[in-house]
């Protein structure tokens, strides 16, 4: 398999190169990814839609990856809570190597082609269970046993690369294939194919929490109030929706705990 990901750089002598020289040819690369992302919004809008419906049904959402790529998962499960007010484990990242490899590189863990799918064992994972294998190189062992696996015991299934025709892209249900090109520095997948997939995770779970109604108008109105900015923020929009006094709208926020209750309560006065 001849991967994208790991063809040489469209620029060479990296080191000398000016600081600035240096910024704007990474500028120049970086500018090439949203634009590789909307090549597959139509794949993206599929997986979406078909996993709605399981979510709908009682169904999680399963991320795995390793190194950066499994970060980037965790970094997208862990943010749901806060942002959307849903349960831990609705939407969970799991990384080769597991928690210690979120910091710090395991070796020979993402080699392990049983280890994902014992991993999502250990979990319960059902049959409305959502599974999406994230790898840039479309190769990872842990992630393709994975999915493998989940294929087998009728979950949904997508993968999100950067290299087509990958191992990857033949497994899942869904392939989501950013196609960004070589990296600024060769093979070195955490720039480029990392924020390719980062833009995609957001996609994903931003869109499955609006269709879960964790959203209203634009507004997070499940958030957690975890922080005295958060506070503040639910705060304008009780205010806003209530037509209330900011100091009232802090006291009702803090009273109910969510924005929705709050504007909920307000109104059924």
């Amino acid at each position: 398999m001849n991967k994208i990901t790991e063809k040489s750089s469209n620029y060479d002598k990296l080191e000398e190169l000016t600081v600035l020289e240096q910024l704007t040819a990474m500028n120049k690369e970086d500018q090439l990814v949203p634009l590789a992302v909307e090549a597959i919004l139509p794949q993206i809008t599929s997986f979406v839609e078909a996993a709605l419906i399981r979510m709908k049904r009682g169904g999680r959402l399963f991320y795995l990856g390793a190194g950066t790529s499994g970060r980037l998962g965790i970094l997208d499960a862990s943010e749901c809570p806060p942002t959307f007010g849903v349960e831990q484990g609705l939407v969970v990242g799991l990384i080769a190597g597991g928690d210690a490899a979120i910091r710090i590189a395991v070796e020979n863990a993402e080699d392990n082609t049983e280890l994902g799918w014992a991993e999502l064992q250990k979990h319960n994972i059902q049959k409305n269970d959502i599974v999406v294998g994230i790898a840039a190189s479309g190769t990872t062992p842990y992630v393709l046993g994975a999915l493998e696996k989940a294929n087998e015991a009728g979950n949904l299934t997508a993968g999100i690369t950067c290299n087509p025709d990958s191992p990857l892209s033949n497994t899942a249900q869904h392939s989501l294939v950013a196609i960004v090109g070589p990296e600024f520095v060769t093979g070195s997948t955490r720039l480029k194919s990392g924020t390719a997939q980062k833009l995609i995770l957001n996609m994903i779970s931003t869109s499955l929490m609006i269709g879960l109604g964790r959203v209203q108008g634009n507004k997070m109105v499940d958030m957690q109030l975890s922080n005295a900015k958060l506070v503040i923020r639910g705060a304008k929009m009780v205010a806003e929706q209530c037509e209330i006094e900011f100091e009232e709208a802090k006291i009702l926020l803090l009273q109910h705990g969510s924005v929705r209750k709050a504007v909920l309560n307000f109104k059924n006065k």
